[in-house]
């Protein structure tokens, strides 16, 4: 059994102002997004100039946000937002879903491609490559917050966290790290150092984290007020993530036959 790093969640506090772990990988992901799209935005293929990354990254940021925040209301907590609607502001208490966030950065690309001249998925395919990094460093704030964590274990690498009922825990935020963060940076910033046909970088990324994400469910606890919906081992997180397999895949297959 591994020992669980204590680390404060809070990096700095001045006064009143306090300045989280988790907010700071926020950050991280965003200037990711801008210091990567600033590269790849000149190469020749690319539909928009480097000049427009800036606005790029604050429709994404604005659409990952806002989705996460309305997604995890929706998907994980709508009991609670029939009984009391106002939850949806409520962003101290936290709460975020990829799911929704990536619904939100559609919508957000949608809207900047309209401004851009340029389609939806044209900007999907530039963005695909960038988020990674964010991701990874989201699930890094997870683990620094305790939050998160995975079903009890017997593996070495096995932890006690905090508020996770004193028995060894799978470390699932650094499962999710490694493959979401990692793993899919490689995979898709390999597939796209040169020319692909429009919508194959957004199906591969589908597909990827769905995959991901689904396997990882395994190992995660699900939660609390929900459970398992089915089975006794099926989560909302896999449920979540199998349209995003399949349309991943669809999406990939017809961008290549198209090219074909």
């Amino acid at each position: 059994m591994l020992t669980y790093p204590q680390i404060d969640p809070i990096l700095i506090a001045i006064g009143p102002i306090k300045v989280h772990w988790y907010g700071l990988m926020y950050l991280v992901g965003f200037a990711a997004v801008w210091i990567l799209g600033q590269k790849r935005a000149q190469q020749p293929w690319s539909p928009i100039k480097p000049g427009a990354i800036e606005d790029l990254v604050t429709y994404g940021a604005m659409g990952a946000i806002l989705g996460g925040r309305i997604g995890y209301v929706l998907f994980y907590n709508f009991s609670a937002f029939i009984s009391n609607p106002s939850i949806l502001f409520k962003i101290w208490q936290g709460g975020m879903s990829f799911h929704g966030g990536i619904l939100g950065v559609f919508v957000a690309m949608w809207l900047f491609g309209k401004k851009q001249n340029c389609t939806m998925l044209q900007l999907t395919d530039i963005i695909a490559p960038l988020c990674p990094i964010g991701l990874g460093a989201g699930r890094i704030g997870n683990f620094i917050n305790s939050e998160l964590w995975g079903r009890t274990t017997d593996v070495p690498w096995g932890m006690i966290f905090p508020n996770g009922g004193g028995l060894p825990r799978h470390p699932s935020q650094l499962y999710e790290a490694f493959l979401e963060g990692v793993v899919l940076f490689v995979i898709l910033w390999t597939y796209t150092k040169k020319p692909r046909p429009t919508m194959a970088a957004t199906g591969l990324v589908l597909f990827c984290y769905g995959c991901f994400r689904f396997f990882v469910e395994f190992y995660r606890m699900p939660d609390a007020h929900l459970g398992y919906l089915a089975l006794d081992w099926v989560t909302m997180g896999q449920i979540l993530s199998t349209p995003m397999i399949i349309i991943g895949a669809a999406m990939f297959y017809w961008a290549r036959r198209k090219t074909a």
